[in-house]
């Protein structure tokens, strides 16, 4: 008989180690008649603040623009989670790991910053690129997004 359990919540180590570790993340911005937008992203988790990069024109620098209020969240599914001797499709749960953070995003204007935030962004995806310098104007070209978490929870279950 598979034993239940409820969701529980991630320690701040926890939840930190996630944010560290995902490989990809989705970004809820808001759109001009007040509606979600939610893309999947690239992104790196530094100094508290989560970091996105992407195109400098588009529907999310435009939104967060107009509103810079988002929510982020990134995942890790496991396993389904179910007995062999089911008796229904509603026993069936799944492992995971969650984070949701709540904050406001800004783009960010310094060049020195950007390059930074994007080398960590090469060390975390491509580290065998990290090595190669990045063109000046790549970073001029490319937008960055600071998040800065007013909320931050996290759930598992297991």
């Amino acid at each position: 008989m598979q034993k239940r359990m409820k969701d529980h919540q991630l320690s701040n180590e926890e939840i930190t180690y996630l944010l560290d570790n995902a490989a990809s993340g989705v970004l809820s911005t808001l759109d001009a008649d007040g509606s979600p937008y939610c893309v999947p992203v690239h992104f790196v988790y530094l100094d508290k603040k989560i970091y996105i990069h992407g195109l400098t024109a588009g529907e999310k620098t435009d939104n967060i623009q107009r509103d810079p209020r988002v929510c982020f969240t990134v995942y890790r599914m496991g396993e389904l989670l179910y007995s062999a001797e089911a008796k229904s499709p509603c026993s069936v749960n799944t492992a995971y790991q969650s984070v949701v953070v709540k904050g406001s995003a800004v783009l960010v204007d310094d060049s020195q910053a950007k390059r930074e935030i994007l080398e960590a962004v090469v060390k975390k995806y491509t580290p065998q690129l990290a090595c190669l310098s990045m063109p000046e104007n790549a970073v001029m070209q490319t937008a960055v997004i600071e998040i800065t978490p007013a909320i931050c929870t996290g759930k598992y279950y297991l």
